[in-house]
Parts: structure tokens; C-alpha cells; sequence
């Protein structure tokens, strides 16, 4: 029977206006060290984020977006951050920021496949 193992997530926010505090979700970062598992899973509703902001540039925030699922996958085509350790590019990318994109506090579990995991969470959480 396969363990369950320890897990750390947290939402991706897009926060058009700061100092307002609101926000939408638009994805999911997991990390699972025992099963050497890190994606950041997005989902972009452009519809549903134009009429939450009409001032946002969508574009933009998605480059951002992309950008970021670049320094979660590692790599030389992500950067410096992107070079780091999976568990340093999860708290890099995890640090709470005052900026257009931001992620929820972590928050950690337990799952028997990472994977299944997240797509469960992008079901609660985004969608």
C-alpha cells in the first residue's frame, strides 16, 4: 500500500487592485519533496478577469503567469530564481508580495499522488 506524503500548496491570486485586497485565483502551486513533484498548475478565465478588472493587461498578466511556471519547472530557461533547489523555488515563489500576482499562505497536507492532488485543488480552488 503506498504512503501517504506531506505536501505544501498555495493558490495563485491575481489582485488587480492592492491596496483593495480582492482577488481572483487563478491557479496552483504543489510541492512534494518525497515524490520530487513541483508544478504550478493555471487557469485563466480572460472573460471572468476582464469583468473583475476592466483596467488589468490581460497579456500581460498572463507573460507573468507563464514566467512563473517557468521558475516552478527549473531549468536553464527559467532563470536564476529557476536554477535554485525545488524547495527554494517553492518559497521564492511563495513569499507573500504586495503585487499584481500574489499566492495564498501555504498550506500543507497529506496525498498519495501528488498529481491527483492538484488537479483536486485547481477543482476547489479556481474553478
Amino acid at each position: 500500500m503506498q504512503d501517504n506524503h506531506l505536501f505544501e500548496y498555495a493558490v495563485i491570486r491575481v489582485v488587480p487592485r492592492v491596496e483593495r485586497e480582492e482577488f481572483m485565483n487563478v491557479g496552483v502551486i504543489l510541492y512534494c519533496a518525497k515524490q520530487k513533484f513541483m508544478l504550478a498548475e493555471i487557469i485563466v478565465d480572460k472573460e471572468k478577469l476582464g469583468a473583475f478588472s476592466r483596467t488589468l493587461d490581460i497579456e500581460e498578466i498572463e507573460n507573468n503567469l507563464q514566467a512563473l511556471k517557468r521558475i516552478c519547472a527549473g531549468g536553464k530557461d527559467s532563470g536564476p530564481i529557476g536554477q535554485l533547489d525545488a524547495a527554494s523555488r517553492f518559497r521564492w515563489l511563495t513569499a507573500m508580495r504586495s503585487t499584481v500576482l500574489q499566492t495564498s499562505r501555504v498550506h500543507p497536507g497529506f496525498c498519495k499522488d501528488a498529481g491527483e492532488k492538484l488537479k483536486q485543488l485547481i477543482e476547489e480552488q479556481v474553478l
